[in-house]
């Protein structure tokens, strides 16, 4: 592993496909041209709208999604994860599906959403993600890079658990990708410091892609896209417009952290 910049990719995205890829792109070239190597867009970063409008499109959004990140990551020669699309498994359902690609343009890693979000928000809100999503069955996968250290998937919701880090960290990983769509009212309270734990505890990066403003309707995210080290230091911060939070990503940083702290070391219940 070497040290190199990382970006958390802050985006607004729309019911609008086509205008969604646009906004990513631009923001992929901007992080690249800021030097860095690995880049997160957030949890429905290719469509965010009405339910019954993301099954009646699921189809296209999961071809051109992917499609879309494996162009990305070959031409900017960069490791990209696409932080949440969904991928169709029948007639109503899909999978909240993040996809990590190489800079050859292939996949490396995948991994279905298993924490679904189910909550009625005090701000009248009410989400029912399991209406149309399907949660996944396997745990979040683990890819193993020389150069960019090793990489743990999750997806928003799974914040809340940490046992899915723990297995994470268990399985080797250095950085923990937490790409959400975070509703603005809990996200005030809860964001910064979940990220902050799951970073502290397990002693590794969080990489934190984020949506922020007023998506349709109602629907409002929180935004603070971030990168936070292993002490649990907030590196970046993309506050609550579109935009990219950019961090060094620093082995010697990592072994340090844990070195001092070797919290791995000392677990009784594995």
């Amino acid at each position: 592993m070497k040290s190199y910049l990382a970006a958390a990719l802050q985006m607004t995205s729309l019911p609008d496909l086509e205008k969604n890829l646009v906004e990513a792109e631009e923001l992929i070239e901007l992080a690249v041209r800021q030097g860095a190597e690995l880049v997160g867009l957030p949890e429905n970063f290719s469509f965010l709208g009405k339910e019954e409008d993301k099954i009646a499109q699921a189809e296209a959004i999961a071809l051109k999604s992917e499609k879309f990140l494996k162009t990305m990551a070959q031409r900017f020669q960069v490791t990209i994860l696409g932080g949440g699309f969904p991928v169709p498994v029948n007639s109503t359902k899909v999978y909240n599906t993040a996809l990590l690609v190489a800079p050859n343009g292939t996949e490396i890693a995948r991994y279905q959403k298993v924490h679904l979000f189910d909550v009625n928000v005090p701000d009248g809100n009410t989400y029912q993600e399991s209406s149309t999503v399907m949660s996944g069955t396997q745990w979040p996968p683990v890819y193993y890079s020389e150069t960019l250290g090793n990489l743990g998937l999750s997806v928003c919701y799974d914040v809340r658990f940490p046992e899915l880090y723990r297995h994470l960290a268990h399985k080797g990983a250095d950085i923990l990708f937490v790409p959400a769509a975070f509703t603005a009212y809990t996200g005030k309270d809860h964001w910064q410091v979940l990220l902050q734990a799951r970073a502290i505890e397990n002693t590794c990066y969080v990489i934190a892609p984020a949506q922020t403003g007023i998506h349709y309707a109602m629907r409002q995210t929180h935004g603070h896209a971030m990168i936070i080290d292993p002490w649990g230091v907030i590196l970046a911060d993309a506050g609550d417009k579109p935009g990219v939070a950019i961090a060094e990503i620093n082995p010697s940083r990592l072994e340090q952290v844990r070195r001092q702290m070797p919290c791995l070391e000392h677990r009784v219940f594995v």
